[in-house]
């Protein structure tokens, strides 16, 4: 970090201000005075680790941020069958997994995630977490050899936390493909994996994280050696999935895929109006109250089994549901296509009534806003109080808390931000790990837009500023690109993974105009869909749109806990001119665009470029042709999250 410079380098930079202040427009002079000794921080290059270089030397990622003409994904194809028994809160299930390596590397082991594990005794956790015994491996095979587990053999697997390891005999080579089966079972925790599964009263189930699942190895890092610890979240591979969930006959699944066999489990009555709703852009009530017990074909103290497919997602969860009502419609995604969308809720929840709603306007305006049409058959969000307070994403299904004491508009947030990360991290592809913010910030930031057009007249993006404005500059904050598990404290981890980097996309906005941002983002989405995108992948796709070198900004916002704090100091009248004193009273430089309003009414915009406080400045003089001034103001369209607004404005007595 340089925060001094010696004699020498001050006069060469008091020489260069002299020469851009000459440069500047007839209508517009900058003149900036360097303090006598440089007392601020001044960006330097960020830090970009040597596995995402050599991964742009190897070609699978470029310096423009397009993924590389040799990238390359690994990827899986699941079959689960599992059953589900509510009074014994147990799941027991089989995955045949056959796993397909991509990559140029032979693979001496095979990685799988464990994340039921974070409930067993004794495992390394940042969040309290219920102990259940985790999950409880029956057999464990690999190509039809059956593994034990050692510590010794040649061919054994290995548990160590939530990473369960295989070491087969038979090395998988490049383009070769592997199958593992495992059979498994383990208790529900009522409010698993930090409150993203469990189970409430004895009416819902919601099943995440429910069976062995292969760790991604991709061209940046290779195997993922990063446990499960409870705060920040997951990293997986795409992967097609189908799964058959067996259930007693009166409860009501609906899971990540296509649901196929509806006909089979549903009653007819039910079955025609879920029908019905896939054609209806009004809301079709296909589960009503008196439908409970009674929706299902089979009659009680039997069983059904639902079956569902999904290809090329993440992961795939499931509900199961009693008494919960369910309301279906349809919203477009684009000009030809439409989705299905699922509301499950119990009548504890009032507020629910309005989801549907809620969801067809998430999902029709984030496809717009990405330019990226929602890809699949349907999105699902089921009503989960006392498992969840606020939510948790799935590929096309949502876990939501109540909401009963928030309201409506806040409601609409949870339900808009979960809708939201159907495009990152379940098409754009992160890791939540190590990089909570790139998916929780992009989706706070979206978020706080599609609130804008659903309930407008409000800055929605003024409340993430404002949480980011509480934490920052105390010793509590922590860096946005410190890894997602290592914040000190809740607080730290979720300002520098929501609020921060929600408020930043929309200070970037500010710096590049709505245009150029926008068609920044939407690149970054479109040229990262269904691949495992980096933080630098993001960053250089902003410059390489924009034309910019930003990494003044990246260094400033996302590597360093820095503060924005600009200030008019003075306005002074000089007659042919008019003379803004503005101090940079805080570390973080940014761009100063000022609106001037001149006696009468009118207003003028005049900007002072980010590069007065580069070149190490704290103080600088805008001298403007227009006279009686009467008002001075900084960011009026409050773009920057400045920690301090009342310096912010200066008026004539």
């Amino acid at each position: 970090m340089i925060k001094k410079h010696d004699p020498t380098i001050i006069l060469v930079m008091v020489s260069l201000a002299a020469i851009f202040a000459g440069c500047s427009p007839s209508s517009t002079v900058i003149d900036s005075r360097m303090v006598a000794e440089i007392d601020r921080s001044i960006p330097y290059p960020i830090d970009i680790p040597s596995y995402y270089t050599d991964a742009v030397d190897n070609g699978t990622r470029t310096e423009t941020g397009a993924p590389g003409g040799n990238y390359w994904q690994q990827y899986a194809e699941y079959s689960l069958y599992a059953r589900l028994h509510p009074n014994e809160k147990k799941l027991e299930s089989m995955v045949s997994i056959v796993y397909h390596n991509n990559s140029p590397d032979t693979l001496d082991n095979l990685h799988l995630d464990l994340h039921q594990n974070h409930h067993d005794e004794g495992i390394e956790r940042n969040l309290a977490a219920e102990v259940t015994g985790g999950m409880n491996l029956i057999s464990v095979e690999v190509d039809g050899e059956i593994l034990e587990e050692s510590y010794m053999d040649e061919s054994r697997y290995v548990v160590a936390g939530t990473r369960l390891i295989l070491i087969p005999n038979n090395p998988l080579p490049p383009g070769g493909q592997t199958r593992i089966t495992i059979e498994y079972d383990f208790t529900v925790p009522q409010a698993g994996a930090g409150g993203r599964m469990g189970y409430d009263s004895d009416n819902l189930f919601f099943i995440g994280y429910w069976y062995p699942h292969m760790t991604v190895y991709d061209d940046v890092v290779g195997w993922h050696p990063d446990q499960y610890l409870g705060l920040a979240e997951f990293y997986h591979d795409f992967a097609d999935y189908t799964y058959t969930i067996e259930v007693p006959s009166d409860w009501v699944v609906m899971g990540t895929g296509d649901f196929l066999n509806p006909e089979e489990v549903l009653t007819e009555e039910v079955y025609e109006r879920y029908l019905a709703s896939q054609e209806s852009d009004e809301v079709v009530n296909i589960i009503t109250s008196n439908d409970f017990g009674l929706a299902t074909k089979t009659g009680a103290g039997s069983t059904l089994t639902w079956q569902f497919h999904a290809e090329f997602v993440r992961d795939v969860a499931f509900s199961v549901t009693r008494e919960s009502l369910w309301d279906g419609a349809r919203t477009p995604v684009n000009d030809f296509e439409y989705t299905q969308i699922n509301t499950f809720y119990r009548e504890l929840a009032p507020l629910w009534e309005e989801v549907t709603a809620y969801q067809q306007h998430a999902i029709t305006f984030l496809s717009g806003l990405t330019d990226f049409a929602y890809p699949w058959s349907h999105m699902t969000a089921v009503e989960g109080s006392n498992i969840i307070g606020g939510g948790m994403e799935f590929p096309m299904m949502t876990l939501m808390g109540d909401y009963n004491d928030r309201g409506a508009e806040a409601l609409y947030g949870v339900t808009a931000h979960e809708l939201a990360h159907m495009w990152v991290p379940m098409i754009v592809n992160t890791d939540e790990r190590r990089y909570s913010w790139l998916d929780e910030g992009n989706t706070s930031f979206s978020t706080n837009d599609a609130l804008m057009d659903y309930h407008p007249g409000v800055d929605h993006h003024e409340s993430s500023r404002q949480s980011y404005i509480r934490l920052s500059g105390t010793d509590y904050e922590g860096e946005i690109m410190r890894w997602s598990n290592f914040h000190g404290t809740q607080a730290a981890f979720g300002v520098a993974s929501y609020a921060k980097p929600a408020s930043v996309l929309a200070a970037l906005r500010g710096v590049l105009g709505e245009e150029v941002f926008y068609e920044a983002y939407q690149t970054f989405i479109n040229e990262w869909a269904f691949k495992h995108a980096y933080p630098w992948d993001m960053f250089r796709t902003f410059e390489t749109v924009s034309g910019q070198d930003l990494e003044w900004f990246w260094r400033s916002w996302y590597y360093e806990t820095w503060v924005l704090d600009q200030a008019v100091v003075e306005v002074r009248d000089k007659g042919s001119v008019t003379e803004i004193v503005v101090e940079d009273q805080g570390q973080l430089p940014m761009p100063v665009n000022l609106t001037i309003t001149l006696e009468g009414g009118d207003t003028v915009k005049h900007a002072i470029p980010v590069d007065v406080w580069l070149r190490g400045y704290r103080i600088t003089t805008l001298s403007i042709e227009e006279q009686n001034v009467v008002r001075v103001e900084i960011d009026a369209e409050r773009n920057f999250p400045d920690v301090d607004t009342s310096n912010n404005v200066w008026e004539s007595e």
